[in-house]
């Protein structure tokens, strides 16, 4: 019989000589990953109060974000030849970009942009993962920028914490009807530099502010200001968390070669609190470079913790990157704990984006795309012909023995300056035009023109013979357009 003896430090354990241990069983802890960063950044109302962070990545955001912002306002205000340079004059179906005339036929061109910028995006996703969304994402700018006015007027997040708790009285009462003041005058204005893409801006502000709009260009105005006031001001990350669709299939973009916002395990667990300086590996071998000052889940604007590993709710802004080498500067560590950072450059892994399948593909895709446009510019005209032949009879005899078929022709002036066209008609036959040859059109204008293309029986023989109208640029024979089209006989 083996004997038997309980262990001091384990009573519940029965150590036995001469007999074989029992099976340890390993108990894992679990941790709730999202209560933590719930319990920092949330407040009784719902609303996440991020902190104001200051760093390399956040002047680098706020400068692109600035630089969205005044383009998005001031870009209607250009003018070029006496036109605004960018207007989407949709009731005229005109629009112009700089002086180039797109036209609904054109739509072409701009479903090859849309798809290049995607390509792009995907592109840019490979190397450095969400980084549109945390520097050039309109929904980041916006919010940004109403936590700035919300910090002017009501104080840092603690402060905003604590005011949503505080009862209500009047100073709580000025301080958020000046807030959502400045909010809606943000919206309206963004509203209205939203629709001045579509309406003259000059006209647009100064009908919207005097009173003077047509009731469907005000509701549209406030349309877009309602929806700026709730997106940026009231929605904020669940636009990012629950409406986006590219924060669901990011991932599939990624390799363990792209560059994300990326907590160093290996070096900050197990994270504690320390004194400043401490030198965790004499002290406390088992303390990781990370101080627990939960820095990282204050500034998220998302009210996430990157630390519990890549979360489709990242948006790559940087701001818990500037957070924590903040930190690890007072303490005198290392920096970049939180930082771009790869899974390749964790496992200290060398590679290079060449061999990587996504880095070719996409990257084929964008140069393809660019190709694609650049035929598509280099092959447009600035002629539209459209050649529609009289229904009423295929042809027509007349009394000195001749055959005549009657066309009509729609001819658009493309351009921004009045044109004049020489107007012909092209056969293995001998044809004639029965016409004007050449036709004066304004900038924008479309005219329809019937013509009778006329030939002497003798020389025609019977059935359909094909014929082609071209029109031509007199100034500018390079441009040219024609079509093809029947004439007909006895």
């Amino acid at each position: 019989m083996p004997k038997c003896e309980v262990t001091p430090n384990s009573p519940n354990v029965n150590k036995c000589v001469g007999a074989k241990p029992p099976a340890v069983e390993l108990h894992i802890p679990i941790k709730n990953l999202s209560s933590r960063s719930l319990q920092t950044t949330n407040t009784p109302s719902g609303n996440i109060h991020f902190r104001e962070q200051k760093g390399y990545f956040q002047r680098l955001r706020t400068m692109m974000n600035s630089l969205l912002i005044v383009l998005f306002f001031a870009l209607p205000f250009i003018s070029l030849d006496g036109r605004q340079a960018i207007l989407l004059d949709v009731s005229q179906q005109q629009f112009f970009f700089f002086g180039i005339t797109l036209w609904p036929q054109d739509f072409t061109l701009l479903a090859w942009i849309f798809i290049a910028a995607a390509f792009s995006l995907f592109f840019i996703t490979v190397f450095w993962g969400r980084v549109w969304c945390g520097y050039l994402c309109p929904q980041t700018a916006w919010t940004f920028m109403y936590v700035w006015i919300e910090t002017r007027i009501e104080g840092s997040s603690n402060k905003r914490k604590q005011l949503d708790k505080a009862p209500w009285s009047s100073s709580k009462i000025a301080k958020r009807t000046a807030k959502h003041l400045l909010w809606g005058l943000t919206a309206l204005l963004t509203g209205c530099a939203f629709i001045s893409y579509f309406i003259p801006a000059r006209e647009l502000y100064v009908d919207i502010f005097t009173g003077h709009a047509s009731f469907w260009i005000t509701s549209w105005v406030w349309f877009f200001a309602v929806c700026t006031y709730l997106n940026a001001g009231w929605m904020r990350e669940q636009m990012c968390l629950h409406c986006c669709p590219y924060s669901r299939f990011q991932a599939v973009m990624f390799d363990a070669n792209t560059k994300t916002v990326t907590y160093d395990a290996q070096r900050g667990e197990s994270r504690g609190p320390r004194k400043r300086k401490q030198q965790t590996s004499l002290n406390e071998p088992t303390l990781g470079d990370c101080v627990d000052c939960n820095l990282c889940v204050e500034v998220c604007p998302t009210g996430i913790d990157i630390r519990n590993g890549l979360q489709y709710e990242c948006i790559n802004c940087g701001a818990c990157v500037d957070a924590c080498n903040e930190t690890m500067l007072k303490f005198d560590y290392k920096q970049n704990l939180i930082g771009y950072m790869s899974e390749n450059d964790i496992k200290g892994v060398r590679y290079t984006y060449w061999c990587s399948p996504r880095f070719l593909g996409y990257g084929i895709a964008v140069i393809i795309m660019l190709i694609v446009i650049g035929l598509d510019l280099h092959g447009r005209s600035e002629i539209q012909l459209n050649v529609i032949r009289d229904r009423q009879s295929l042809y027509r005899e007349t009394a000195d023995n001749k055959i005549e078929n009657t066309y009509q022709l729609k001819i658009r002036n493309k351009t921004q300056e009045t044109k004049q066209y020489q107007l012909a008609v092209d056969s293995e036959m001998p044809f004639s035009l029965i016409a004007n040859p050449i036709i004066t059109l304004a900038a924008g204008e479309q005219l329809d023109y019937p013509v009778t293309v006329l030939a002497d029986r003798d020389n025609l023989a019977s059935g359909r013979k094909i014929i082609q109208f071209s029109v031509t640029d007199i100034k500018q024979p390079d441009q040219q357009v024609s079509q093809k089209t029947g004439f007909f006989s006895p």
